[in-house]
C-alpha cells in the first residue's frame, strides 16, 4: 500500500519542527543505497572532506540534481516527494543531496546551525524547504546522531557566525538562551527511518568516536515558488519527474551517469560576517 503521511505525524512535523518516519525504506532498498554510496564512481570522485574545529573530518558528497541513478530514484520517488510536498504545502523540487559519511573514530562534530542559515544566502526568500535523512546505517548518541532543538523552527531564522572557514555556527550567545527553553532531542535511526525537518530546524551532532560507522543520505526539497535567485550555486527550479516507488527496486543498482547529478565541486559555505 502507497506510504501516506498521517495526520498525527504532520501535526508533530507542525509542533516539533521534525518527525521521523520509521522503516520508509525497506531493507532492499537501503543495500541499494548504500551499495551506490559505497560503489558508485562518482560519489567517491566528488568526495569533500568537512573537517571541524578539532580537525576530525566527514567526507560529504554533494549533489544538485535528481536523475535516473538509484538515489536520483529515491529523491523523485512518490513517498519522498508526495510527503515533502504536504508538509511544506505546494509542489516541491530538489534543492540539493548529500552522503555525509562520518567514518569509525574519525568523523568529525557538526556545530549549531540552521539549514536555512545557509540557503537564505542561495537567495530563497522563505524557509519553505526540508531535509529528509536516510539512515544508512543504525544513528545514536554513540556514533554521532543528528541533535535536534525541539520546536526551534518557530524561532525564525537566527543568524550565524564563522566557525571556520568550511562551517558557521548559530550565534552562540543566542544558543544558550535556546538550551536553556526548549528540549534537546537525539534523533535515533534504524536504516530504513527517516528524519524529517524543517529548514529553520537547530541541529548538530558529535563527532563519531565509536567503531561504527554513521552514513546518511540526506534529500532536501524547496518550495517550487521559492526558488532560489542566486544561481552560482546551481539550486535554481528545475523540474522534478516523480516516479512510483516501485522504481528503486526497478533500476536496481543504477549509477550516476556522470552529467544529470551536477555533483558540487565545493562545499557552500557563505560569507555570514558577525551576528547583529
Amino acid at each position: 500500500m502507497p506510504f501516506q503521511l498521517t495526520a498525527a505525524q504532520h501535526e508533530a512535523y507542525d509542533r516539533d519542527g521534525y518527525v521521523i518516519l520509521r522503516n520508509l525504506f525497506d531493507a532492499e532498498e537501503v543495500d541499494l543505497l548504500n551499495r551506490a554510496m559505497e560503489e558508485d564512481p562518482a560519489i567517491d570522485d566528488n568526495a569533500l572532506i568537512r573537517p571541524d574545529q578539532e580537525g576530525f573530518g566527514t567526507r560529504i558528497t554533494l549533489w544538485n540534481r535528481a536523475g535516473d541513478s538509484v538515489y536520483g530514484l529515491a529523491a523523485r520517488c512518490a513517498r519522498m516527494v508526495d510527503t515533502a510536498a504536504t508538509l511544506i504545502g505546494e509542489d516541491v523540487y530538489h534543492f540539493q543531496s548529500k552522503l555525509t559519511a562520518k567514518n569509525p573514530r574519525e568523523g568529525g562534530a557538526w556545530e549549531w546551525h540552521q539549514d536555512y542559515g545557509y540557503w537564505y544566502y542561495n537567495g530563497c526568500l522563505r524557509p519553505d524547504m526540508l531535509s529528509c535523512m536516510i539512515a544508512l546505517d543504525r544513528a545514536d548518541r554513540h556514533n554521532g546522531c543528528l541533535q535536534l532543538v525541539k520546536g526551534s523552527h518557530k524561532l525564525g531564522r537566527i543568524d550565524h557566525v564563522p566557525l571556520t572557514d568550511k562551517q558557521n555556527e548559530a550565534d552562540p550567545e543566542r544558543m544558550k538562551h535556546i538550551l536553556e527553553s526548549h528540549a534537546l532531542v537525539y534523533a535515533e535511526l534504524d536504516p530504513g527511518d527517516v528524519l524529517v525537518f524543517h529548514s529553520n530546524m537547530l541541529h548538530r551532532s558529535d563527532k563519531n568516536l565509536s567503531d561504527r560507522r554513521r552514513w546518511t543520505l540526506i534529500i532536501c526539497y524547496n518550495a517550487t515558488t521559492n526558488d532560489a535567485y542566486e544561481s552560482g550555486d546551481d539550486r535554481s527550479f528545475s523540474p522534478l519527474v516523480r516516479v512510483e516507488d516501485s522504481a528503486i527496486k526497478a533500476a536496481g543498482l543504477k549509477f550516476s551517469t556522470g552529467d544529470q547529478e551536477h555533483f558540487a565541486k565545493r562545499a557552500y559555505v557563505p560569507d555570514v560576517g558577525v551576528a547583529s
